[in-house]
């Protein structure tokens, strides 16, 4: 069966490749790519998949392209790449597609970490070094006029994703003595290689905390909690968990104030803080997952309980805000375009 030609509406904005386009975000983001209106879908890859089509590997999904092995010769024509590999595969590739001029949004965690030392520290030894200093964090909410400057965005882990831009205006105003963190994930958050704990049977009505006492993604969010404070990070403790579900984050947030503080008072806070933005609501009741399922959209809820603590939840669609939808986002930023094209 041919391939069907690509929905496209207007001039187009980039020729995109999807490397990596076989595992969950990179499927997702060559069929947020393919019903763009401006991105044309000139190249998927996968090494695992190649000669499949991603409708017929993830039939939900109408990405109706062939999946080729990867060859960075080949995609010259292509202006822009979002990279789904796994970290440290990542950074050779991305380094190879900045060589021929392409912007590069990264999907691994190979460029988030400002910090070369930290990233040793976590993931082992920096396979492009030299692309750190040019890396801009992809939290959009946060780096938004940076992000359009940028030809290399390190987009997000899903935890920091929900995690900071629910912490994000108490941070910045100075407001967190400690916080715990409680996060929930589906299982698509481990990739489809997760082995045997992601198995239906070690799943099912079953829920488990997992990376306890140093999970990857704390390292990140530690940073980002530094940066908006202008300072030292505040003392955090982080433990995710697994969810028998397939795709959907909730992070509960349990902050101990600097100062005492009261509800109205915080909950104005986020109100102006995230006032106009497209993709974050701060809405009157604790969000659930099913609520941003398939949108890009982040739903914050804030109060404070009678001890003082401020609790904050934040649910995303770990594959949308998390990963695939945020991706785009920055690329229609760094591509000139509106940043919910695409998206909504």
């Amino acid at each position: 069966m041919a391939e069907r030609p690509q929905p496209l509406n207007g001039e187009t904005a980039a020729r995109v490749l999807v490397a990596g386009a076989s595992g969950f975000a990179g499927a997702l983001a060559a069929e947020i790519v393919w019903h763009h209106p401006r991105l044309e879908l000139r190249e998927a890859t996968s090494r695992s998949d190649a000669g499949m089509r991603i409708s017929d590997l993830y039939p939900r999904y109408r990405a109706d392209t062939v999946m080729n092995e990867l060859d960075v010769d080949a995609v010259e024509e292509c202006e822009a790449a979002i990279v789904a590999y796994p970290h440290r595969a990542s950074a050779p590739v991305v380094a190879a597609l900045r060589e021929l001029g392409l912007l590069v949004v990264d999907l691994s965690a190979d460029f988030r970490l400002r910090d070369p030392y930290v990233y040793r520290e976590w993931y082992g030894e920096l396979a492009a070094p030299e692309l750190l200093g040019e890396a801009v964090y992809g939290l959009t909410e946060l780096y938004r006029d940076r992000i359009r400057e940028a030809e290399l965005i390190a987009n997000p882990g899903c935890y920091p994703t929900a995690t900071v831009l629910g912490l994000a205006p108490l941070a910045a105003a100075g407001l967190i003595d400690d916080v715990v963190v409680d996060a929930k994930s589906g299982v698509s958050g481990a990739g489809r290689g997760g082995g045997d704990r992601l198995s239906f049977a070690a799943l099912t009505e079953n829920a488990s905390p997992y990376g306890v006492g140093g999970h990857r993604h704390e390292p990140e969010i530690a940073q980002e909690l530094g940066a908006l404070a202008a300072g030292e990070a505040p003392p955090l403790t982080f433990v995710p968990h697994l969810l028998p579900l397939d795709q959907g984050e909730l992070v509960s947030c349990y902050v101990r104030p600097s100062r005492p503080i009261e509800a109205d008072e915080v909950k104005e806070l986020y109100a102006e803080r995230y006032a106009g933005e497209r993709f974050v609501e701060v809405v009157d009741r604790p969000p659930g997952v099913r609520d941003v399922r398939d949108t890009n959209r982040c739903l914050i809820h804030v109060d404070r309980d009678a001890g003082g603590r401020i609790l904050v939840f934040s649910a995303i669609d770990n594959l949308w805000k998390g990963a695939a939808g945020q991706a785009v986002q920055n690329l229609n930023l760094m591509l000139g375009l509106d940043e919910g094209e695409g998206l909504e």
